[in-house]
């Protein structure tokens, strides 16, 4: 047994090795689709597009370890919230990557389309506040830091920021009958994959919260919910948080849920007379 949970954990390390790696190749890929933009370097836009198949398929190769590993370890409380962060991570990065593919196909859009001064400095200080939130959001997931990972949400303030301020000046530029709506429409698009890779990250820090605590933001409304309804407890959500799940949340099985008694606890004999007007036994509830 202590083999097998032993082999367990070193699959664990293995696909952590291999979500930073994947997450390098974004975090890598943002700055070089931003100076293929700025430059007009079309080979290397080409470079970027062609190199999302690489991590397309070592996204689905993570993701189908994972699932085996939930199907044939069944873990549980800590290591079952490490693989299901995992297989949320997957998806961020691999989504964040099909971002950095969309700059890289836009830049060939606007190929031989000047830029003024003020929108090359803006677009410049959006891929680098991308790279650095992606970075910073690997880096809690690395280390465990559950301060940095809550902090995302606010540090992407800045980008959504730049955002909006890149978007006005198009909005100014067109107006002035400097750029084509075509590629006006092009460059406030290469703004929101932008804010989009910002959004990604602030999701990898709360599934990295969720990997250490056990705490989801759907949580906090589910409990405003609750509250707003009069009732103390929260209602019975469609798909049940994982810290709820007796052994999961917590490994001390004394803070399970009651274990339903056994049937001989629960068995009525009944006779004629209680037959009338009993009415039948409620089923038991489960969660989805």
């Amino acid at each position: 047994m202590d083999e097998i949970r032993k082999s367990f954990h070193q699959t664990l390390d293995e696909i952590r090795a291999d979500i930073v790696q994947m997450a390098a190749l974004v975090t890598e890929g943002i700055p070089r689709a931003t100076e293929a933009m700025l430059q007009g370097d079309m080979a290397t836009a080409q470079e970027i597009v062609d190199g999302d198949d690489p991590l397309d398929a070592k996204a689905l190769e993570l993701e189908e370890l994972c699932y085996q590993q939930l199907a044939l370890q069944q873990p549980m409380a800590t290591d079952l919230r490490a693989i299901v962060t995992a297989v949320r991570m997957i998806a961020e990065i691999e989504r964040s990557g099909d971002l950095v593919v969309n700059i890289g196909k836009a830049s060939r859009r606007l190929f031989g389309v000047p830029l003024s001064a003020r929108l090359r400095g803006l677009l410049s200080q959006m891929g680098e506040e991308a790279t650095r939130l992606f970075r910073l959001a690997i880096d809690s997931y690395v280390d465990g830091d559950e301060g940095m990972a809550a902090a995302l949400d606010d540090l992407d303030d800045r980008l959504d920021s730049l955002q909006k301020e890149f978007v006005q000046e198009i909005f100014l530029w067109h107006n002035e009958g400097e750029i084509q709506v075509q590629a006006a429409v092009q460059l406030a698009l290469i703004a929101r994959y932008y804010e989009r890779i910002g959004d990604h990250a602030v999701n990898i820090g709360e599934r990295v919260r969720y990997m250490i605590t056990g705490w989801l933001p759907e949580q906090t409304g589910a409990a405003r919910l609750a509250a707003a309804q009069g009732s103390s407890t929260a209602p019975t959500p469609t798909r049940t948080a994982l810290s709820a799940v007796p052994g999961v949340g917590s490994s001390n099985p004394a803070s399970s849920p009651a274990s339903v008694p056994p049937a001989s606890a629960t068995t009525r004999l009944t006779t004629p007379e209680s037959q009338e007007g009993a009415g039948s036994m409620p089923a038991s509830s489960t969660d989805d």
